[in-house]
Formats: C-alpha cells, sequence, structure tokens
C-alpha cells in the first residue's frame, strides 16, 4: 500500500478510484489492485476501517472479547489492503464525482481534481434519524456516535444512561457496552409487537442464516445484564439546557425515568448523497424504507462508469459489504479490459454464493425492525431539519398552506437540506414528514436533488486549484 499525505502527491488519473475505507472499499481495491489496475482508494477518516471496523489498527481495546470477534474480522481485511499495490489516502474529502467521473478531493486546505476509468463508491451507510422531540438537547447521541468513542478512544459515556430504538445494532452495541463493564439504567425497545406479523413469512430464510446464532447469543446477554422495556410507543428527551430525563410510554402508560445520556438508535440507511450527486438513479426500498441507487448485478449504477458497494448499495451487514466490494471490482475491472468477461464469471462466482448466504436473513432483519411511523416523521415540536432547526410542525403547516409538493420545494420556504450536511441527517425525516401530511407514500414525494460540492469546501480550498477562474466557478457551481 502507498499511503498519500497530501493532494500534491496525487497523480493526475487512476484506474480505479475506490471511495470509503470500509469493508467494501477495502476489499474492491485490494482485489482491484491484485489485478494489475492502478487503484486509489480515498476516505475522510485517517484509518481504515469504515463504520463498523473502526479503529481496527488503533483502538486502544485490546481485550478482544470487548467488541466481539466479529469486530475483528476486520483485521484480516486490513491487512491485505495494506499488503496491496493500492494508493490510499486517508484524511481526504471527495466533494465532487461528475459524470465524466472527475473527482474533487480537498486534504489539509488544498484541492485537487484527477480523472478515473472507473469509481467504486463505498460510502456506506448513516443512522437513521430518530426525530423525538428534544433530540437536539445535550446528553442525547446516537448509539453509533457512541460506539465510535468506545472503538477508538475506549472511552464510554458515563452517568446515567438510556439506550432506545430498535435494529440488530441496538443489541451490538448493548452487548459492547457491558462488555466493557458500563450498566444501563434502561434499554427502551421501540420494535413495534405487529412487525413479528410481516416478518414470520420470512423466519425460514433467517434459520438458515449466519444471523440467527449470533443474535440470539446476544440479545440473552444484553437481557441478562440489563434492564430491557419492550412494547415502547412513545418519547421524548427532557431537560433545561441538557439532558436529564426521559419521558416513554409502554402498556399505555407513560413513565418518567432520570437520565444524563440517552444514546438513540433505530436501524441505518444507505448513505446515497454523492450517488444521487453524480446523477445516478435512486429508488425507493419499501422494506428497508430507505433510497439505494438502481444497480445492475455489478453494483453498476446508471451513470456508466461509477458503481457502488457496501451497504451504501443497500444494507446487508460488514460481510456481505465486503463481497459486494469485490463484485464492484470485478465489473470495473472487466470494464478497464483487465478480465475477459468469462474470468469475470468464474471469479465470482464464489463471491455470489456468499452474498446469498447472509441475504437469506435480511428480509426476515428489516421487516422485524421495521421503525415505527411515529419515530420515522417528526413531531410538531421536534427539529426536523437540525442545520435550519426547522420543526416537523413547520413543515406540516408548509405542505398545507404552501402546497408544498415535495423536498425541493421545501428548500425554498425554510432551507430543509441546505445547512453543511446537505440533507443527509434530515432527507429521510423531511420526505417521510412530508409524505405524511399529504397522505402519499415517501416515494412520491420523493428525495433532495442535490448536486456539488457534496461536502462543505471553503473558497480559499478552491482557490488552490490549478484551474483558470472560469474553471474554479463551473466546479463550484457542480
Amino acid at each position: 500500500m502507498n499511503r498519500i499525505a497530501t493532494v500534491g502527491e496525487l497523480a493526475a488519473s487512476y484506474d480505479l478510484v475506490v471511495i470509503g475505507a470500509g469493508p467494501a472499499g477495502m476489499a474492491a481495491a485490494t482485489l482491484a489492485s491484485a489485478n494489475g489496475a492502478r487503484t486509489l482508494l480515498v476516505d475522510e477518516n485517517p484509518a481504515i476501517g469504515g463504520q463498523i471496523y473502526r479503529g481496527i489498527g488503533t483502538t486502544p481495546l485490546k481485550k478482544r472479547a470487548l467488541l466481539g470477534e466479529d469486530y475483528w474480522k476486520g483485521e484480516r481485511i486490513g491487512a491485505d489492503f495494506a499488503a496491496s499495490g493500492a494508493s490510499y489516502f486517508p484524511g481526504a474529502t471527495v466533494w465532487q464525482l461528475s459524470a465524466d467521473l472527475e473527482l474533487g478531493l480537498s486534504s489539509g486546505g488544498r484541492t485537487a481534481m484527477i480523472r478515473a476509468g472507473q469509481v467504486v463508491m463505498a460510502t456506506g451507510a448513516l443512522e437513521r434519524p430518530f426525530p423525538i422531540k428534544g433530540w437536539t438537547l445535550p446528553g442525547v447521541m446516537t448509539a453509533g456516535a457512541a460506539q465510535i468513542l468506545l472503538k477508538t478512544s475506549g472511552v464510554a459515556v458515563s452517568g446515567k444512561v438510556v439506550l432506545a430504538g430498535c435494529g440488530p445494532l441496538l443489541w451490538l452495541i448493548a452487548a459492547q457496552y457491558l462488555a466493557a463493564g458500563k450498566r444501563f439504567d434502561a434499554i427502551l425497545d421501540t420494535t413495534p409487537r405487529g412487525n413479528w406479523r410481516a416478518a414470520i413469512r420470512d423466519l425460514p430464510r433467517f434459520l438458515a442464516s449466519p444471523y440467527l446464532a449470533k443474535g440470539l447469543k446476544l440479545m440473552a446477554k444484553v437481557r441478562r445484564e440489563a434492564k430491557v422495556i419492550t412494547g415502547v410507543t412513545a418519547l421524548e428527551a427532557e431537560g433545561d439546557k441538557h439532558l436529564s430525563r426521559v419521558r416513554y410510554t409502554a402498556g399505555g402508560r407513560t413513565h418518567v425515568i432520570e437520565a444524563d445520556h440517552l444514546l438513540l438508535h433505530q436501524g441505518v440507511t444507505p448513505n446515497i448523497n454523492m450517488a444521487s450527486a453524480a446523477g445516478c438513479e435512486l429508488v425507493y426500498d419499501e422494506t428497508q424504507l430507505a433510497w439505494k441507487p438502481k444497480l445492475d448485478a455489478w453494483g453498476g449504477t446508471s451513470v456508466p462508469g461509477i458503481a457502488v458497494a457496501g451497504d451504501g448499495a443497500g444494507i446487508a451487514g460488514a460481510e456481505a459489504a465486503a463481497e459486494r466490494g469485490r463484485l464492484a471490482a470485478l465489473g470495473a475491472l472487466e470494464a478497464l479490459g483487465r478480465l475477459s468477461t468469462a474470468e469475470r464469471d468464474r471469479q465470482a462466482e464464489p463471491i455470489r454464493a456468499v452474498i446469498a448466504r447472509y441475504d437469506r436473513g435480511r428480509a426476515f432483519l428489516d421487516r422485524l425492525y421495521r421503525p415505527a411511523r411515529q419515530f420515522r416523521v417528526a413531531a410538531e415540536e421536534a427539529i426536523a431539519c437540525r442545520c435550519e432547526e426547522v420543526t416537523g410542525g413547520q413543515i406540516r403547516k408548509a405542505v398545507t398552506t404552501l402546497n408544498i409538493a415535495g423536498p425541493n420545494q421545501l428548500k425554498s420556504f425554510l432551507r430543509c437540506g441546505m445547512g453543511p450536511c446537505q440533507g443527509r441527517l434530515c432527507g429521510l425525516t423531511v420526505s417521510e414528514t412530508i409524505a405524511e401530511a399529504r397522505g402519499v407514500t415517501p416515494e412520491a414525494v420523493g428525495y433532495y436533488r442535490l448536486r456539488a460540492p457534496v461536502k462543505p469546501i471553503t473558497l480559499a480550498e478552491l482557490a488552490t486549484l490549478e484551474r483558470s477562474e472560469t474553471e474554479i466557478r463551473t466546479v463550484a457551481r457542480g
């Protein structure tokens, strides 16, 4: 692996540029470079791992049982990548990917534009927004953020801690915290009881998947060591300038529990902003309640030369993400002329078999942990767009009084999605809140139209481009 420290060390072009150093990105870059492709892997973080394997080479937690064996599987993927011939640019932001495969990268206050023969986006997933009243109070954070603290720094939130939400990752984080010697004052399970009826048809396939034994073991451990309250149907964070208590409803009765920290989680969704800004067609997945890129069998998008791999293509887990990264790399290698179609297909066969094994249980998990509607739309006083501090009530009023059809119209009136996050943190909430107000589906409402820059970039950074003034203005407009 050739580590790049500054944009000045970048080549003008690469055969393949991979965006994101999680399992999908590392696997794709490793396979591509092994087959002779000049490959660049670029990532915002200072080290490899992505979210699920974050800190895999740097975590201070050396006792393997704390994070679980699934986490340490990232060591093998990371070691293979480190031994590859790929170039690696950590701490760099990709703020543009155009349809002609030109990328804008920034690092250390400087920017460069490079070209790619093929691009694989492995930008992973984001935690689904959980827009309850009070979720912007200090002391309230996502469970994923708490997991990052544990993985990267060996730090766990202290005091009175409440964990709330649903999904497999909720139980994993709970188990990791308990293994680290931390306790929860309560775990509030918001999984709707009726979800079992929808999920039961997929149970036979789930029983044959690798998820069953793993999930049962995690849940049993957590239930033995923590107070788990099921059937939670309402949730609010309360406090004066800082979280001090959590109000919840379960079994038709409202309860209040003191808390210093509330960790929220209700699943993850594909990170689609870069794919959307590059012009890739999106489709709405009704099972996973999220937008994702429309892909072919090799992860190829509607834009020639751009593929998406890993959870950015649809949530499937870390093991499946790595295999989907390898599939995308094979597709790119065939397009580059590095592999024949027959050889691509031959190498893909065992990879597809592994993916099929993990896919067996996915539908069951998606249906079982489908978040309740009241936790997906913003309540009247709850903040929907955190950047612009727009509430659910303001969105509903705009829809009914101004006949707002979708999130792109809403931008003009309330600036939702126009802050630094560019809609990453509010896109699903805004779409679903508008859909509820209009009485239609999120698919009918649509998603934000996005364009470069996908991530914030300063004029000072743009000024470092070795381009003419006209070219820089064109880049800035996207």
